[in-house]
């Protein structure tokens, strides 16, 4: 998440809040440290947000601050709100935070709020959460960097190998994981379930990515 985004969000937090917001709470939510928040907020301050804090108290802001408003039909907000009640399925909590923060943005910046029609979507077949985390992963594939793997194979075989992460599926029960393999030098397909470990090495794929999954969508239809 680039700072520019992240102090959105933090307006957004602000704005849908109905009590002070801690740095902590803050910094929870965001996936970053107080500090950052604390930096976050003063750079916003510096911009004129009207964002008021009180040690041991929290953050809010100011009522009347706006920002420009999100237009969409009905059925383009039905859709988006369905669509993100089902990343609960997913498994991936990264996914879910967002999608939450995501809700609340639109409640808050449209002038009819959240759709009027009820929608519910069901929880059940929720994916297994084992295995490496997807918000991890997902962050790996954006900054392209390679990550060594300890992987179980269906027959229970341990391997261990060096990938580039490119892209996740998000099946009905499972979660795979899209990667270049150092080892055998072509594209492999890994259950985030079965990811025993998973960690970067410390070098990167920059500006390959693109070209790998390019390659890997000609050879091979989605299902």
């Amino acid at each position: 998440m680039t700072r520019s985004i992240r102090m959105f969000d933090i307006i957004q937090i602000l704005r849908s809040a109905r009590a002070a917001v801690t740095a902590r709470a803050l910094a929870d939510e965001l996936e970053v440290t107080p500090r950052t928040i604390y930096r976050d907020v003063a750079a916003l301050q510096a911009m004129r947000v009207p964002i008021e804090g009180e040690a041991g108290v929290g953050y809010v802001l100011r009522a009347g601050f706006d920002l420009p408003p999100l237009m969409f039909t009905s059925e383009e907000l039905e859709a988006l709100y369905v669509g993100m009640a089902l990343l609960h399925r997913t498994g991936d909590a990264g996914l879910e935070r967002a999608a939450r923060r995501a809700g609340d943005k639109i409640a808050t910046a449209l002038p009819g709020g959240a759709p009027q029609v009820p929608l519910h979507v069901s929880g059940w077949n929720r994916i297994s959460q084992d295995g490496a985390e997807a918000a991890r992963l997902r962050g790996y594939i954006r900054d392209e960097t390679e990550v060594e793997i300890a992987y179980l194979d269906l027959e229970e075989h341990q391997t261990n190998r060096v990938i580039r992460p490119l892209a996740l599926i998000y099946y009905i029960d499972v979660v795979v994981l899209i990667a270049w393999c150092t080892l055998r030098q072509d594209f492999r397909r890994f259950r985030i379930d079965r990811i025993l470990e998973c960690a970067p090495n410390g070098r990167r794929f920059l500006a390959e990515g693109a070209a790998l999954r390019d390659r890997w969508e000609k050879l091979n239809a989605l299902p």
